[in-house]
């Protein structure tokens, strides 16, 4: 998962091999931004080994992952920047993007002509995200007696219903993040990389009208069409 409100958008439009490419390129770039800054060896690289860890909750074919481990080598290679972009949407929701770029200057461009012509507005830092949460987030299905044995017991802070039937969506501390999905998968409950991230969760959701909505969900489409943005919260309801 992208943060749930990217791949939740996506998928509605029809998108889900999209989502799936970015996800992908993240993780990517991610393999080889932690292996520049730490070694190529997991074992005493913390932050490789995370990444590593939910490349394959992901999925992530082993070829991707060995492009991106040569990469930390190659002194050629692009070096990679974490970016954190706010918003204020149509309607006065919020936005948090994520980006992980090689060209900060490109990047803000792109994104600041996005919100733009969706009629939103880009926010100084910190405006909008004292409104969000960083939390870990997992949904998985299966028995919920079991699940919540084995999340608590790992030190999630909570076990929600999902959006479907069968469907718990958990919640950590960044820091716990990786020890739950590693408890949960020794319980034999499946954990999807798509499903499990680490995400920005709204405070409280925004209610707007219908012709603000319609804008915002255009907001969040073009958002998510920019390459270098990986993931896209917002708190506007019905989109958060």
């Amino acid at each position: 998962m992208m943060g749930r409100r990217s791949a939740k958008i996506a998928l509605k439009k029809g998108k889900a091999d999209g989502n799936k490419a970015k996800l992908y390129g993240k993780l990517g770039k991610l393999i080889a931004q932690a292996a520049r800054a730490g070694g190529p060896d997991p074992v005493t690289n913390m932050r490789l080994r995370e990444v590593l860890h939910q490349a394959k909750l992901a999925s992530l074919p082993n070829d991707i992952v060995t492009r991106n481990l040569e990469k930390a080598t190659d002194k050629s290679a692009a070096n990679f920047s974490e970016v954190v972009y706010e918003c204020y949407g149509p309607g006065g929701t919020g936005y948090v993007i994520e980006s992980l770029t090689d060209n900060t200057n490109r990047s803000a461009s792109t994104v600041r002509a996005a919100v733009t012509k969706a009629g939103g507005k880009m926010a100084d830092p910190g405006s909008v995200l004292f409104a969000f949460a960083r939390q870990g987030v997992i949904l998985v299905g299966g028995r919920e007696d079991d699940i919540l044995e084995a999340a608590l017991e790992a030190g999630a802070q909570d076990v929600l219903p999902g959006e479907e039937d069968g469907e718990f969506k958990i919640l950590t501390a960044p820091a716990d993040f990786a020890a739950v999905c590693s408890r949960l998968a020794e319980a034999g409950i499946e954990v999807d990389g798509e499903d499990a991230s680490l995400a920005y969760l709204p405070s409280a959701p925004v209610d707007v009208g219908a012709e603000a909505q319609a804008a915002n969900e255009v907001l969040m489409e073009r958002l998510l069409a920019v390459d270098d943005v990986d993931a896209v919260y917002t708190n506007c309801a019905g989109l958060a």
